[in-house]
């Protein structure tokens, strides 16, 4: 039995920075009034005029992680692909990858899993190097909110938060079981699965002939909703458990994180973990008020970010985190 190691990182950005002061002239905002609710300061969405779409990006920041590793295209197995909003309905964002980079015929895995894709992933890559399948596994997480979000005062509640972007990691073989990705974690609860969600379109609830009979310029079930106090209020429960969780597994102390990276869904979320588990400004990675909710993406990016500031060292205890639509939630232990 193997262990596994993130051998690789990089992640990509739209250059085009949309600040609060340009949302409050789409819709009826201001930048005191989301920075005070979220912590954001601006996002990146793409251009409409750019070429830039979800397995594009995924690309960019995937072909950074491959060079970080000191790796080639042909030395990878295998692709993860973590998005909700891929370029198309079907086929999924992984083959896309396959065939943009001009790879061998591995195999494409995509991951549905919203905020807490990445984990996910992350977890799937982990499990199979671990048992020798695999030697280098690619795993993107990246996202294209933007197209989607209603930028009126109806959906500021919710449009104001994401922002676009791709981060990627490389799972590569570690033959030191002491090193590298020691656990994983993932749970949900599906009862909670409309306090964040997109209902249309959903094949499996709507016909499409009725959606285009229909053809309502007001139809609301395309954009996204959330019950904010409610996902609010489960994700600092559930970040606390699971991190907790990730801990216990390894018989390790909240003194023995070095870094908690958690997912970017909001400051406030990440403020209350950091209080509750004590650690200092310097022991959590936040970059939320530059880039807003990534989704996916936020955590390879935020991970990319901190490593490239030489925020990680050989031997440090990281912590990865991650709650949202599903509900889904997980966590990732690692000792760099």
């Amino acid at each position: 039995m193997y262990n596994s190691k993130i051998s690789g990182l990089g992640f990509y950005l739209p250059e085009n920075i949309v600040t609060n002061d340009d949302l409050s002239k789409m819709m009826d905002t201001s930048d005191e009034w989301i920075r005070e609710r979220t912590g954001i300061k601006e996002r990146r969405w793409i251009d409409r005029t750019s070429k830039d779409t979800t397995s594009v990006m995924g690309v960019k920041a995937a072909k950074m992680a491959i060079s970080d590793a000191n790796l080639t295209k042909d030395d990878i197995d295998f692709i993860i692909f973590a998005t909700l909003s891929p370029d198309y309905f079907f086929p999924g964002a992984g083959v896309m990858v396959q065939d943009m980079m001009d790879m061998n015929t591995v195999g494409a895995l995509d991951v549905r899993n919203q905020c807490s894709g990445f984990i996910y992933a992350l977890s799937t890559a982990d499990q199979f190097v671990k048992t020798g399948m695999y030697k280098n596994i690619l795993v993107i997480g990246s996202e294209t909110h933007s197209p989607g979000l209603d930028k009126t005062t109806r959906g500021r509640g919710v449009s104001v938060i994401f922002g676009d972007g791709a981060g990627a990691v490389v799972v590569s073989r570690e033959e030191d079981n002491s090193k590298g990705i020691l656990s994983t974690h993932l749970h949900s609860q599906g009862e909670h699965a409309k306090e964040l969600s997109v209902i249309s379109p959903g094949l499996g609830t709507r016909w499409v002939s009725d959606i285009i009979k229909d053809n309502d310029p007001n139809e609301e079930s395309y954009l996204p909703y959330m019950n904010g106090q409610f996902v609010f209020k489960n994700a600092v429960v559930r970040f606390s458990e699971v991190i907790n969780e990730a801990l216990e597994k390894n018989n390790l102390k909240k003194d023995d994180i070095k870094l908690l990276i958690p997912h970017q869904a909001n400051l406030r979320i990440a403020q209350f973990i950091q209080k509750k588990f004590k650690l200092e400004d310097n022991q959590v990675f936040n970059n939320i008020s530059k880039y807003g909710n990534t989704t996916a993406a936020s955590i390879p990016i935020a991970l990319a970010e901190a490593h490239k500031a030489n925020l990680v060292q050989k031997n440090d205890i990281i912590v990865l985190a991650a709650f949202g639509s599903g509900f889904t939630w997980g966590s990732a232990l690692i000792r760099w």
